[in-house]
């Protein structure tokens, strides 16, 4: 019984000596750790929080957007940009509200929203297509440097079609034929010969006397150019495209 006393006296001796030594730097890595647990699961709680918020504004705005109430959609999209600036729902917002101000006549307030969509926008999807919606519109106005600026930025690579078709239209409306040619060659070439938007461009390109030929290894990789209404610049109107 003495001997089992003495062991543990030893083992307690040993714990102590454990703790002396490193029991501080113990307390500080838990003490870290719960911190660490803490912080994460509030970053959760606040990003939730952040969701459900943006969501509702996006809804108010999704519903002025559909009785055009341009004093609704204003509120509504500077709401989202002031309160939830980094979340999606604020970067879609921004281009539902531009398309809402378009059927409303009213571009210059969906200038407005696209051009915040270009510059505080996180996603490079959503901002691309800010980008090419807003060089249309300010091509629309005739205001061609600033519209040929706008496309002046990375983009991801299956937007290659779309950025060079623009571009061909901007072109085109300052009257750089050959350029403009070039610009929509490269579109034609970039997109896949199964895509209606294709033979848009092939008129484009007849109406300008350099109809293409038939590319059969044209890339596949410009899906966008499906959703994109076809934009043509004033005074462009093609002919007949040629059967490739």
């Amino acid at each position: 019984m003495a001997t089992y006393d003495l062991e543990q006296q030893e083992q307690l001796d040993q714990l102590k000596a454990f703790w002396k030594q490193y029991g501080n730097l113990i307390s500080w890595l838990v003490v870290a750790a719960l911190s660490a647990y803490a912080a994460w699961t509030g970053y959760l709680w606040w990003q939730q929080k952040q969701a459900s918020g943006a969501a509702g504004l996006y809804e108010e705005l999704d519903r002025a957007a559909a009785e055009g109430n341009g004093a609704k959609i204003n509120q509504a999209l500077a709401d989202l940009q002031s309160k939830y600036a980094s979340t999606t729902f604020a970067q879609q917002g921004a281009l539902l509200a531009a398309r809402a101000d378009v059927a409303r006549k009213a571009n210059g307030d969906a200038i407005v929203a696209l051009q915040w969509l270009v510059k505080e926008g996180k996603s490079p999807d959503l901002v691309a297509v800010g980008r090419l919606r807003l060089a249309g519109l300010l091509m629309d106005e005739q205001k061609y440097p600033e519209a040929y600026k706008a496309l002046d930025a990375d983009f991801p690579a299956e937007f290659a079609a779309a950025v060079a078709d623009r571009k061909g239209d901007i072109l085109f409306g300052q009257g750089k034929k050959d350029e403009a040619a070039q610009a929509y060659k490269a579109a034609y070439q970039a997109m896949g010969d199964d895509l209606e938007y294709r033979r848009f461009i092939e008129g484009k390109l007849t109406a300008l006397g350099q109809a293409p030929e038939a590319n059969p290894s044209a890339s596949k990789v410009t899906p966008l150019m499906q959703s994109l209404p076809p934009q043509l610049p004033p005074g462009l109107v093609p002919t007949q495209p040629a059967k490739p």
